[in-house]
């Protein structure tokens, strides 16, 4: 079996190239599978056949979604491609995982206005800005203070999915609250600062750049945690960002407190900023701009949601006279 040894080379590997903490834990899960599934052997050892039969049984055996499937192919290509250096033919005659085809689950506004008013603190700000700005959860946990700009009004987000920088609009009646919280941030680095800390994480060969960088003002999260922690790559002590398990805590309370019986989450205000726009007449390619869409086709999907009343047909027994006394009751 490919040792510990081997999985540390492969984890070196991803830190090169700068992946985040989350894609490689999932893309080591996935190797760790892949070697388990073929009795231990090792990757080298091992090629095309042994990648297709175990994609294979993850859909037939396992059922997982295309996504997760997506992703094991992704962490083995990776592993071959850029870890053991062996270029792979095409593979062919891989069992598909079924790709679902749901229409995202949107909020009303009414629904938003009723989920932010049983939210407080931290996590109404951040969910303002999920549905106000149509942020992602940890595009919005990752803001720094040099991506807010008051005066134009808008957000830049920085390496966001597919490590894309994109600008998105900063809506007037958070300016005051955002304030008041870099007030706050603020006030917590100064006291770090005289604690001996200060420095926060800086992505990618920033910090050896630009030692000083990390303690500048301008670079500290726009919502810090609420304590110093240690990283888990470096063992440094530092203080973080807000935890996202915070905020989606709160926003699965919230929903419940207003009684919504929709299966929502953060990302749901992200498709409700969407689909609210293009309720209110913007043009599809400015959403999907603002979005950070790749391609339009993604953006598509929230026209689908437009379609109110399947396809917004008008149902025959919206048009036909009722005997007033068929109220649906018996007697």
């Amino acid at each position: 079996m490919a040792s510990s040894s081997f999985l540390n080379q492969v984890r070196q590997v991803m830190r090169l190239k700068h992946m985040s903490l989350s894609t490689e834990d999932s893309y080591l899960y996935y190797i760790k599978q892949f070697i388990l599934f073929h009795n231990k052997r090792h990757p080298k050892d091992m090629g095309v056949d042994e990648i297709r039969a175990y994609l294979s049984h993850l859909a037939v055996e396992r059922r997982v979604s295309a996504s997760t499937q997506k992703v094991a192919l992704s962490a083995l290509l990776f592993l071959y491609r850029d870890v053991l250096k062996i270029q792979l033919p095409n593979i062919e005659g891989i069992e598909r995982a079924r790709a679902a085809k749901h229409i995202p689950v949107v909020f009303t506004r009414e629904e938003v206005s009723a989920i932010l008013s049983h939210l407080t603190g931290t996590p109404h700000l951040v969910v303002s800005l999920l549905y106000g700005s149509g942020l992602r959860l940890m595009e919005a946990l990752r803001l720094r203070v040099k991506d807010i700009d008051f005066t134009y009004r808008q957000i830049t987000v920085r390496d966001g999915k597919g490590e894309k920088d994109r600008v998105t609009v900063l809506p007037q009646s958070l300016v005051e609250p955002l304030k008041c919280q870099l007030a706050y941030a603020k006030k917590i680095h100064e006291q770090d600062l005289k604690e001996g800390y200060g420095a926060v994480y800086l992505p990618y060969a920033l910090e050896r750049k630009y030692p000083n960088a990390n303690k500048e003002w301008a670079w500290q999260y726009v919502f810090p945690a609420d304590h110093r922690s240690a990283e888990p790559r470096t063992g440094l002590i530092r203080r973080h960002h807000f935890h996202e398990d915070n905020v989606q805590r709160a926003v699965k309370q919230a929903i419940r407190k207003a009684g919504i019986a929709k299966h929502g989450s953060c990302h749901t205000f992200r498709h409700s900023f969407a689909t609210h726009l293009l309720e209110a007449g913007y043009d599809i390619r400015t959403v999907q701009e603002l979005l950070g869409h790749k391609d339009v086709r993604t953006t598509m999907i929230y026209t689908h949601v437009l379609q109110h009343g399947g396809f917004a047909v008008r149902s025959p027994l919206d048009e036909t006279p009722l005997n007033p006394r068929g109220n649906g009751s018996r007697g």
